[in-house]
């Protein structure tokens, strides 16, 4: 095989220098002495941080309590929204500074990273206009309360409960269990039905040959005696509403908690409709009227 010797002498002059070395480094109190204070610090650093979150944490939900909104006089639905949003919010800066603190412990300079990232940051702000118009948008829905977490809202075709108000984002979760995520940017109109009560409609058809101050007297009756935690006011009877080919309509309205709407009107359909079977008023039915010519009349112009 062509090619110079090895040279055994060299190759085991190196390899000794490098053990020589590598033992003097571990023999290397300082060393080690200055490694055990960056793993101190650094630990010390992440007890004091998770200690501080905890402390900010707990100091923004006894804020964010319902005795203290009370005292405040502020709206639980919305304190409570921001409460979620303080506690991400400080999250996410105790965990930023975590981050600086750790990397300056390994003799990094942040100010050139700093600097980078604003210019980074910029670059970024000006290709995603998007997102800085949903945060800007996130940051308005809960400042002004718009909705808050747990309120059945409507925006555009989307209809449900509020599960989570980000500042990017919305979730939203409709009654067959389906979740919508909206860009806030996209929320241009919000139709809230959790703020105020609401009122009910109901209608009860009763047929013509039925007597109608009678069926009023039985609808009253079942409305004085209707016990539902989400009614807050006694139903009113407010009398005929329209009289058509298909028989008489009563109207009824009542008030109620917010969205609760569907529940009251099935309930007050249900014993309606029980209290007409007990008592024989019968419901609007489908009529065929016939008209019979008489024998004796006859067309004297085609007569005999």
């Amino acid at each position: 095989m062509d090619g110079e010797p090895i040279d055994v002498t060299t190759t085991r002059s190196l390899w000794e220098q490098f053990i020589d070395r590598l033992t003097e480094k571990i023999e290397d109190t300082q060393m080690w002495t200055s490694v055990a204070t960056v793993i101190g610090r650094i630990l010390l650093i992440l007890i004091v941080s998770r200690l501080v979150l905890i402390i900010l944490n707990r100091f923004i939900d006894h804020v964010t309590s319902e005795r203290e909104t009370t005292r405040l006089k502020l709206r639980t639905r919305r304190v409570q929204t921001l409460g979620r949003l303080l506690k991400n919010t400080a999250g996410y800066t105790v965990n930023f500074i975590v981050i600086l603190l750790v990397l300056g412990e390994f003799n990094i300079q942040l100010a050139p990273l700093l600097a980078g990232a604003g210019v980074i940051g910029l670059a970024i702000g000006f290709g995603a206009q998007s997102l800085v118009k949903d945060v800007i948008t996130g940051f308005f829905i809960i400042l002004e309360d718009q909705f808050a977490v747990g309120d059945v809202i409507q925006t555009g075709n989307f209809k449900g409960t509020v599960e989570m108000i980000g500042l990017r984002a919305t979730r939203i979760k409709n009654w067959t269990g389906e979740i919508h995520i909206i860009p806030n940017g996209s929320i241009v109109e919000v139709t809230n039905f959790s703020v105020n009560n609401a009122i009910a409609v109901i209608d009860v058809n009763i047929a013509y040959e039925e007597q109608v101050s009678q069926a009023m007297e039985i609808v009253r009756g079942v409305l004085g005696k209707l016990e539902d935690p989400n009614i807050v006011n006694t139903p009113e009877l407010l009398g005929i509403q329209t009289m058509n080919a298909q028989g008489i309509t009563l109207r009824v309205t009542v008030e109620c908690r917010p969205n609760t709407q569907s529940v009251v009107t099935r309930k007050i359909n249900e014993e309606v409709k029980r209290v007409f079977e007990d008592n024989g008023i019968a419901a609007p039915y489908q009529r065929m009227m016939t008209i019979q010519q008489r024998a004796d009349m006859v067309d004297r112009t085609g007569g005999a």
